[in-house]
């Protein structure tokens, strides 16, 4: 499974995740709380990274593999929901936008398990909407576990409006989605054919 580099670098996201967890449990005499959020910010820096470099490395190398396209979106979505869970837990975004984004995530994951299994599937490829959804919650959630101000740059405040437009597109992309897959969930077969 550690045969090739993008797939190293897909298990090294997952390694990661508990990691950014255990980093929020060491005593404060180990590392003060702006130690906590730098190094979660850092932890979750590279594991994005990871997530990008993965997927370009698989596709110039053509190293992909069935595997590697079932584990390296499940490897983003527990990094994300585990980042999540900590901000609400630190009570720096509140449930709802952690409930909304790993939601879609979940009924979008299985709408395209559905409809693969029907043969179906590029009716919920990725979206452009899906990708502008996943860059403003990339860019909020490292500025929202670093938390402190940059010199006259708020990360909280930045990092806080980010994830408001992540959750709304969040729900305009699961529309999308749930629109393109109606036909196939409603056996609408006069829709397929316009």
């Amino acid at each position: 499974m550690l045969s090739n580099l993008p797939m190293f670098l897909t298990w090294l996201r997952i390694i990661l995740i508990p990691l950014l967890v255990a980093i929020f449990y060491l005593p404060s005499t180990w590392l003060q709380p702006i130690g906590h959020d730098l190094a979660a910010t850092v932890i979750f820096i590279v594991a994005a990274a990871t997530d990008w470099l993965d997927g370009y490395l698989a596709r110039r190398w053509n190293e992909t593999s069935a595997f590697g396209a079932f584990l390296d979106p499940v490897a983003d979505k527990l990094m994300v929901t585990a980042a999540l869970i900590i901000l609400v837990w630190l009570d720096r975004v509140d449930a709802i936008f952690a409930i909304i984004i790993i939601g879609r995530e979940i009924t979008i994951s299985a709408l395209r398990e559905w409809m693969a299994q029907i043969g179906a599937h590029k009716s919920v490829a990725v979206s452009m909407i899906g990708k502008i959804k996943t860059f403003a919650q990339m860019l909020s959630i490292p500025l929202l576990l670093y938390h402190m101000p940059i010199g006259t740059f708020d990360a909280h405040v930045c990092g806080t409006w980010l994830m408001y437009v992540a959750a709304a597109l969040t729900l305009w992309s699961m529309g999308y989605y749930m629109r393109m897959a109606w036909p196939h969930l409603t056996g609408d077969h006069a829709s397929l054919e316009k």
